[in-house]
């Protein structure tokens, strides 16, 4: 059997846990049923990313993008367990179907225990607004660690445990935040934030999505979302590509991408032009964080473990 994950070109912690976390929860996967494509953590119930021949086993995977693949024929598919009850409404499922976001099992990794407290408040942006933003400059005035989520998984993963609080605009940051039990904030930069997929999570934990507004950081950034820049506004790409590799990126965004090395006199300046987002995350950072309650969080793991009982069963 093999993971599936979503490979972003720029990378995104989110989705190269795969890479590691099926290994804990079914030791020995990947020596039966080469057939089998194990479909986990991730956005990628989509007709694009998915191939269309050969047998899928779904577990915990979500729905937020493009179009579905057609799922109607049994033999298949496998659909074991989705991340909430928006994608199994979706996929057309029972809602018990919609148990978890299978991350939250990675705070039961022996390697990932008695991570004591190192940083009092870090951000995770999503990893589209740290390949065109200036996020790090803007925590730096803040006080807020930086958390880049196209960092080594395990890396990031630990930091969020490391942090007293997290302000989120990345949903795994939030999802690893809270199977951490360290309080969250989220925010969002613009409307390319996918909601659908964080009300899907955050249903099966009975916490809420209402992200703080947080503006763009660059015109580079803007132009990418299609937000607003001071006072400029820039047009997204629509409709936006079901891949999300194949979302546009202007050649601003590209130079920082690959230039990251700055002037002085040039980062003051992209710094001062990033006042308002650095005003807008401090209130944020400052703001009510949520957490489930460790009932709702172990019940769902325990659901959820359930279902990787079953699968071991059938197929170990």
């Amino acid at each position: 059997m093999k993971p599936y994950y979503w490979e972003s070109q720029h990378g995104n912690f989110g989705d190269d846990l795969n890479l590691w976390l099926w290994d804990f929860l079914l030791p020995g996967f990947r020596d039966v049923h080469p057939e089998t494509l194990l479909v986990g953590v991730g956005t990628v119930l989509n007709r694009v990313l998915l191939p269309e021949d050969g047998k899928k086993l779904v577990i915990g995977s979500g729905f937020g993008y493009g179009s579905l693949p057609d799922m109607s024929n049994a033999d298949d598919w496998d659909i074991r367990s989705v991340r909430g009850p928006l994608t199994a409404g979706k996929v057309g499922i029972a809602e018990e179907f919609g148990v978890i976001d299978p991350a939250v099992m990675v705070a039961d990794m022996p390697e990932f225990q008695g991570l004591g407290k190192v940083h009092r408040r870090s951000f995770v942006p999503h990893w589209e607004s740290a390949s065109a933003g200036v996020w790090p400059a803007v925590c730096d005035v803040v006080g807020l660690n930086y958390i880049d989520p196209r960092g080594e998984a395990k890396d990031v993963i630990r930091q969020i445990a490391h942090s007293e609080l997290i302000v989120a605009e990345s949903m795994h940051g939030a999802i690893l935040a809270d199977a951490f039990r360290v309080p969250w904030i989220a925010v969002t930069t613009s409307e390319s934030i996918n909601s659908f997929k964080w009300n899907d999570w955050a249903q099966t934990l009975g916490v809420s999505y209402r992200p703080r507004h947080v503006p763009v950081s660059t015109r580079a950034e803007a132009r990418m979302k299609g937000a607003r820049f001071w006072g400029r506004e820039f047009d997204a790409r629509d409709p936006q590509p079901e891949d999300p590799n194949q979302r546009a990126i202007d050649g601003e965004t590209l130079v920082a991408i690959r230039e990251p090395r700055q002037t002085s006199l040039r980062t003051a300046a992209k710094q001062l032009l990033a006042a308002p987002s650095a005003f807008a995350l401090w209130q944020a950072s400052r703001a009510e964080p949520q957490l489930s309650r460790d009932t709702a969080l172990n019940s769902r793991k325990q659901r959820f473990l359930e279902v990787i009982e079953g699968v071991r069963r059938d197929y170990l």
